[in-house]
Parts: structure tokens; C-alpha cells; sequence
């Protein structure tokens, strides 16, 4: 297991509307962690709701996790067969919209209970993770839970991480895996550890990052529970910068942490607030969907949405607020997807007039 290096936490400059980071600075500033709360930044996007269309009978449950296809014309989501389960139900949670969102296919019923982050690799391959495991009350959950599934764009199960049923912090075990990323070597990474933030978490709750080889081998792992640097108090999701860093969604410390693919820790961003989704694209552009702040409640003074900067300076340049995904997506023409997870949720989509003003 890989130790973090000391922290070089970057200096914070405060502009109406924005946050920019200035890095290259030295020494831990306490005070980062209570920066003042973003919601001015400016919101470009016009929401559009209800464009994403399920079979007759069949209604949004709670959605997580969210793609595009490598050439962006069509967008995945894991959806939990219309509430926060699927046991025992014989729905599809996985599922294929075309850009007028249309339902165009799914596959998945019966493998899964709680379909969390979904993940498209570069040669389209559909990998999920399955955030729930067993209950005795439960039987319907037996033999299912604590695993991420590599799916061939049809459907077929390809691969799976983890022991199904099993729970635990182990070479060949998950407990709990909350997101996955596959670099363009095939190398796998997955944030492993959704009870972080829960009542009675402590240094033994599974909080960490696994990497596997892209035959499933298991390599290395790092983090523990905690709040310093390189600890996570539920990693809830994750994803690679251009210079192939493994960026992770620090939910339960309001913060993204950055590392190199070793572990090794490098700098931690706080300026995006309460982060529950994650997308980077080719320029560093960063996306980080925020569904747990709210002013009164969970990260007091925020506001939940999409915020948007780039990793390369931490700049913060859009806010898309409103409504509180926990997934998001973009596509080429730099149009943004976000997945619903409150019950009764959806799959929005978000468009700019203007993609310039959040890209370089």
C-alpha cells in the first residue's frame, strides 16, 4: 500500500461568482477546508426535463451512475427498477438512450440490487457496480452485492470484481464499491467503500481505491477511513485526468482528492463542495455533480448542482443549479447529462448555447 506525501494544498483566491487556485504552493491550509460557499457562479444551461423516455409502465427510481458511448451518441445509466432495489424485481437497470432519448437497450435484470456507478471504457465496454449486498431478511439479495460487472455493449456479463455476497476489504472482495474507471491501458480502478459517512463509520470502514490489472488481477490498493490526506470518508466516485491521475469524489470530506496511479496523494481540491459524480474530459475540464448539499442541512451554506472548472488551475467557471444528480455526463458537443438519485428521479439533460463558456 502506497503512503501520501505531505500535503501541498494550493492557495485560495476568491472572485465574485468564481474560484481560482493558484498551484504550486506549499504548506496544509486548515482553512480551505471552510472556504466560502460557491453558488454564484454563472449557470449557462437551459434544464430540460422529461427527454428521456421509459416503457409504458415503468417509472424513474433512483438513478446513480451515468455514461456516453466513446463516440457520444448515446448516454447509459443505472437505474434502480423504479425505487432504491432491485431484488427480486425483473427490470432492467441498466439502460441505452439515444440522443432524442429514446430508450434504444438494457440488459441486467436479476444480476444487480443497487446498480451505483457505471462506467463506458474505450472500447465500449459497460461496467457497473453494485453498491448493496445481502440481508438476512432479505432473500432475494442473496448471492448478489459487492461487485463491479464488466458488460459487453449487448449485454453479456464479461467480467465481475469482487465476491457476489460477499462484503469485505480483500484482494478478491468489495464491500460496498461506489464507482469504476478503466484507463486506456485497461488498467481498472475502483472506489470501494459507500459507508463512510454513515452513524457509527470508523477506522474500519472500507474506504479506498483497489486497482486491478485488465485481466482482473489485483495490484495495490490505498486509503483508509479518515479525513487527512489520502483518507476518505466514502469515495464516492472517480476518474482519470489527462495526465492519467486518479481523481476521487472525497463525498463525506467535501472535497476531491487527486493522485498518481500508485497512490500517492498530490492535492485536494475543495472548492467544487459535497461531490457525489464525476466527469473529466481531454482538457481537464471538470464536472462534479453535488447531491447532498443544501444551505440548512449536509455541508451548510451550499447549494446542490453541477459545478464546472478544470483541474489544471481549479478554476470553478459554471454552476448548474436547480437540481441534484448524483451522476453527470457530457457529451462532444458539450452537452451534460445528470442522474437523479432522490427517489422518483430522472435523467436531465443540460445544454449551453455556448459550450465555450465552460471549455477552453
Amino acid at each position: 500500500m502506497n503512503h501520501p506525501r505531505a500535503w501541498s494544498a494550493p492557495k485560495i483566491l476568491v472572485l465574485t461568482g468564481a474560484v481560482v487556485v493558484l498551484a504550486g504552493t506549499t504548506g496544509l491550509t486548515l482553512g480551505q477546508r471552510d472556504i466560502v460557499p460557491q453558488n454564484d457562479a454563472p449557470n449557462p444551461y437551459t434544464t430540460i426535463d422529461d427527454w428521456a423516455t421509459l416503457p409504458n409502465g415503468r417509472q424513474w427510481g433512483s438513478t446513480g451512475g451515468v455514461d456516453m458511448d466513446r463516440d457520444g451518441a448515446h448516454v447509459w445509466v443505472a437505474e434502480r427498477c423504479g425505487g432504491n432495489s432491485c431484488a427480486g424485481l425483473d427490470l432492467d437497470p441498466v439502460l441505452r438512450f439515444n440522443a432524442d432519448g429514446q430508450l434504444v437497450a438494457s440488459f441486467g435484470a436479476g444480476l444487480m440490487i443497487q446498480p451505483h456507478g457505471l462506467h463506458v471504457d474505450h472500447a465500449g465496454h459497460v461496467w457497473v457496480t453494485d453498491a448493496q449486498g445481502p440481508d438476512d431478511t432479505d432473500p432475494r439479495r442473496d448471492g448478489k452485492g459487492h461487485v463491479v460487472m464488466k458488460f459487453s455493449p449487448e449485454g453479456e456479463l464479461l467480467m465481475t470484481l469482487g465476491t457476489p455476497g460477499v462484503g469485505a476489504a480483500g484482494t478478491d472482495t468489495l464491500d460496498q464499491p461506489c464507482d469504476v474507471v478503466v484507463a486506456s491501458d485497461g488498467t481498472i480502478y475502483v472506489a470501494d467503500g459507500h459507508g463512510g459517512q454513515l452513524s457509527g463509520a470508523g477506522p474500519q470502514t472500507t474506504a479506498r481505491v483497489v486497482k486491478f490489472a485488465p485481466d482482473g488481477t489485483y495490484l495495490t490498493e490505498w486509503g483508509s477511513h479518515g479525513t487527512g490526506p489520502g483518507q476518505f470518508r466514502t469515495p464516492h466516485a472517480i476518474d482519470l485526468d489527462s495526465r492519467g491521475r486518479v481523481v476521487v469524489a472525497d463525498r463525506g470530506n467535501d472535497r476531491l482528492q487527486v493522485f498518481d496511479p500508485d497512490g500517492t496523494f498530490i492535492e485536494a481540491f475543495y472548492q467544487y463542495s459535497r461531490p457525489s459524480g464525476l466527469h473529466i474530459t481531454d482538457d481537464d475540464t471538470v464536472y462534479v455533480a453535488d447531491s447532498a448539499s443544501s444551505r440548512n442541512g449536509q455541508h451548510p451554506g451550499w447549494e446542490y448542482g453541477i459545478r464546472i472548472g478544470n483541474l489544471r488551475d481549479g478554476s470553478l467557471v459554471a454552476f448548474i443549479n436547480g437540481s441534484n444528480p448524483e451522476g453527470v455526463a457530457v457529451a462532444p458537443d458539450g452537452t451534460v447529462y445528470g442522474a437523479i438519485v432522490s427517489f422518483g428521479g430522472a435523467l436531465l439533460k443540460y445544454v449551453s448555447p455556448d459550450p465555450s463558456t465552460t471549455r477552453r
